[in-house]
């Protein structure tokens, strides 16, 4: 124990949470929140908090505990996008992440209803059930890209759930179109992974369809987001333009050999700051929609 309570293990630990990507999670369930209605109040402030660093600790921690063997061949692993979690930390990465979720857990469940229960234990389901053994579900080719996607729709949709309300239909068609982008953004990250997945083993959509039949479904996937989003009323469907860099990154890479397939890491790279840029696009955007005399 003394080894994992050490700073050198507790900065391990917290890195393999994936800072960098925090506010993906934690942003959906915030707005999610906002948008139905919810205001500044404990439900805000504990969703947030849950998952802006105990939910993505859970999901990423869970996922270097049980793939260390084909993070060991992947290149990519050593820095912002994941370490390779030290074996002599597995066992406390798995305590860690449960007991820092469950008062969080226990405190939603508390505050909510039975839809937003339903929905939060649905969603923890799906993150352990990604890289958990037996289950397993980043394994399961398009499943995996599914399950993937559930991981940042579903906080948006436990936040929606939580104020009580109903879902509309401009709330249905956003999140499938939440949907369709993440399902897109998670088969992307696993074109680059096809190699070293494939040395280890590993099954995913990339794996199975091969890079350029994959990186067509991308950006399909991204082009049936911004349809849905087209169908929104008024300003909201301008957020279709957001979909359009992330099919024009991919486009280069749509007849990517699978020997080639590593190039798709700075398609990659390119998401993450994409990412960045649409997240605060459409944030101003929303901010300027709230304010007195914006038209709605």
């Amino acid at each position: 124990m003394t080894t994992a309570l050490a700073p050198g293990a507790v900065l391990r630990l917290l890195a393999s949470s994936r800072p960098l990507s925090w506010v993906n999670t934690a942003y959906p369930f915030a707005l999610g929140y906002l948008a139905g209605g919810g205001g500044v109040d404990a439900v805000l402030a504990v969703g947030t908090l849950f998952f802006l660093f105990p939910y993505n600790l859970l999901m990423y921690g869970v996922n270097d505990v049980f793939d260390h063997e084909s993070d060991l061949r992947n290149p990519r692993k050593g820095g912002v996008e994941g370490i390779v979690l030290d074996p002599g930390l597995h066992r406390t990465m798995l305590w860690a992440a449960g007991l820092v979720c469950v008062p969080f857990v226990l405190a939603l469940l508390a505050l909510g209803n039975p839809w937003s229960s339903l929905a939060l234990v649905v969603v923890l389901a799906a993150v352990v059930g990604y890289s958990a053994p037996r289950v397993r579900l980043k394994e399961r080719p398009v499943l995996d890209s599914l399950t993937s996607s559930v991981h940042f729709v579903g906080p948006a949709l436990v936040g929606l759930l939580m104020t009580g309300g109903g879902i509309d239909r401009t709330a249905l068609v956003v999140l499938a179109a939440f949907l369709a982008w993440g399902m897109a953004s998670h088969a992307l990250g696993a074109v680059q992974d096809v190699l070293a997945d494939r040395s280890a083993g590993i099954g995913s959509v990339a794996t199975a369809l091969g890079a350029r039949w994959t990186v067509r479904g991308v950006i399909a996937l991204y082009l049936v987001a911004g349809a849905l989003l087209v169908t929104l009323p008024g300003p909201l469907r301008l957020t279709a333009l957001l979909v359009l860099p992330y099919a024009l990154s991919a486009w280069p890479l749509r007849s990517l050999p699978d020997a080639e397939s590593p190039r798709a890491h700075a398609a990659w790279r390119r998401f993450l700051v994409l990412n960045l840029l649409s997240g605060a696009a459409l944030t101003i955007g929303l901010l300027i929609a709230a304010l007195p005399g914006s038209g709605r």
